[in-house]
């Protein structure tokens, strides 16, 4: 229930940061600054008391009432997929019932009471028909909904921003306990073209019609106070009104100015509230664009909107999903590949077959116990499978031959790890076999920097260079050869033990044989 709370503690802000900016902003002061009379009857400020307090009754009731379906959802520790989809179409809606009880229980919870005591007040005499005539009761209601209008659109944008996170949760809640990824019904729920159609009448023209009401207003109240004037008789009396209609006219732009002047920071104010409503997907779409670009093809937007946006994120989701299926397929096919090219090389020695196979297992195994991440045990893996590689331009004189090696043959045979190296280098794109490369070329250096090709030294030794070592020592030493029989493997892990530091990396030597000790004791 915390997620509930905490939305319901931002609608309520949102409601009273569009309330101060729509009634008390421009409301309170277009009634106060245009009826200049209506700051001298006490009474109206009764009048808007009692309808503030209706409007506050009747729009609890109506608010509470739009929270039920969410309220009861986020309470549930189990609900139903059927209750599940039911709150994610509730929620995309949420902004839309905003606008609704703004425009409905909102504005005539406050108008009818307040037009209503207004009017009656009038008629018994209450309050003077001459400061606040009918006609004004009439404007004030028009003037009513067009505040009531901008506070709608405010809220309506503020309150897409606030219900996001209940809409993430209620998908993710489905993909976890169902497998169900939520998605629209249709492609558009509200399309971006409605509400900026919507937003650009409201930001353009409410200022204007505001704006017009209340210099009718205006203009009745000063007709009153030149009908009070005189006749022009005389000079003095000439003077005297002039004075007073220069006076009149003074006031009057003072007020245009004001008007028009909160005229154009509601229109500033929507205009703002459009464009972050649209940036903010946008900017989702951009990042996500550029984790893909960066290799992470697995990175999924979580789709929140109800307009065109969602064609988007439905669009940029599903090509996640293929780019996500074709390296998948892309993998198992180089696997393939890999696995079938080094049971070729070794299918040449019939005495060593399956070699490449069990070094690249076993280096797999130590990768794993050192903590490698996923990308560098499938790189380790393919390095292991093409360690040998080279050997495919040794003689098979050399090659397979099964007494001592004399020295010539011995430096040949040492090529291999060089002419692998050389193999790889030849493929297109380059950076398909960089990372396989150190492993295929640096497998027989040792740790001691008595090994080859370039007798390197400890850990200048790259990474997959030291691990393969170890696995291709191993098997070497317990496969079977024409001219001897494989050793044991405990006799394998002793000279390995006894090695390491000089000829293997003591690291993984060390993780090598506690996890063989570990599986053979298992």
């Amino acid at each position: 229930m915390n997620l509930y709370s905490e939305f319901k503690k931002k609608l309520i802000r949102n409601y009273l940061t569009g309330s101060i900016t729509a009634v008390a902003g421009v409301g309170a002061v277009f009634i106060f600054t245009t009826l200049t009379n209506a700051a001298r009857e006490p009474k109206l400020a009764g009048i808007l008391i009692i309808s503030v307090l209706c409007m506050v009754i009747v729009e609890s009731y109506f608010f509470n009432r739009q929270l039920k379906v969410i309220r009861e959802f986020l309470s549930e520790e189990s609900p139903s997929l059927k209750m599940t989809e039911k709150a994610y179409f509730y929620a995309l809606d949420f902004p839309q019932k905003t606008v609704t009880r703004i425009l409905g229980p909102h504005f005539l919870g406050i108008t009818i009471p307040g037009a209503g005591l207004t009017a009656l007040s009038i008629k018994y005499s209450l309050i003077s028909a001459e400061l606040i005539p009918y006609d004004y009761v009439v404007l004030a209601c028009i003037g009513a909904l067009l505040v009531a209008g901008m506070h709608a659109l405010i809220e309506f944008f503020l309150t897409g921003k606030a219900v996001q996170p209940v809409i993430r949760h209620i998908q993710q809640l489905a993909a976890m306990q169902f497998g169900v990824h939520l998605t629209l019904a249709r492609p558009v729920h509200l399309s971006i073209k409605r509400k900026i159609q919507i937003s650009i009448v409201f930001i353009g023209t409410l200022p204007l019609i505001l704006f017009a009401l209340a210099t009718q207003v205006r203009l009745d109240e000063i007709s009153k106070i030149l009908e009070e004037v005189p006749g022009m008789a005389g000079t003095a009396e000439f003077n005297k009104f002039a004075d007073v209609s220069s006076s009149l006219t003074s006031s009057y732009w003072s007020w245009a100015v004001y008007v028009l002047l909160i005229g154009i920071i509601f229109a500033i104010i929507g205009a703002l509230l459009l464009y972050r409503d649209m940036q903010q997907p946008m900017f989702e779409l951009k990042t996500a664009m550029n984790e893909v670009k960066n290799g992470n093809s697995q990175t999924r937007l979580v789709n929140v909107y109800p307009d065109e946006f969602s064609v988007l994120f439905n669009g940029f989701n599903h090509m996640s999903d293929a780019i996500v299926k074709r390296d998948y397929e892309n993998r198992l096919m180089l696997e393939s590949f890999f696995s079938t090219f080094a049971a070729t090389l070794d299918a040449r020695d019939p005495y060593t077959a399956g070699h490449s196979l069990r070094v690249a297992e076993l280096s797999v195994v130590i990768g794993k116990k050192a903590g490698l991440s996923q990308q560098q045990i499938f790189n380790l893996r393919k390095s292991a499978l093409l360690h040998d590689i080279g050997k495919i331009g040794i003689p098979d004189g050399v090659l397979l031959k099964e007494g001592s090696l004399t020295e010539d043959e011995f430096t040949l045979i040492k090529r291999h790890t060089v002419i692998g190296a050389d193999i790889l280098s030849q493929v297109q794109p380059p950076e398909a076999m960089r990372a396989l490369i150190p492993g295929v070329k640096y497998h027989h250096e040792r740790y001691d920097g008595k090994g080859y090709p370039e007798g390197l030294t400890g850990n200048s030794i790259p990474l997959f260079g030291r691990i393969i070592a170890v696995a291709d020592a191993f098997d070497a030493m317990t496969s079977d050869r024409p001219y001897k029989k494989g050793m044991t493997a405990e006799k394998a892990l002793s000279i390995i033990e006894g090695g390491r530091g000089t000829q293997w990396d003591p690291y993984f030597a060390d993780l090598f044989i506690q996890q063989m000790k570990l599986q053979r004791s298992s």
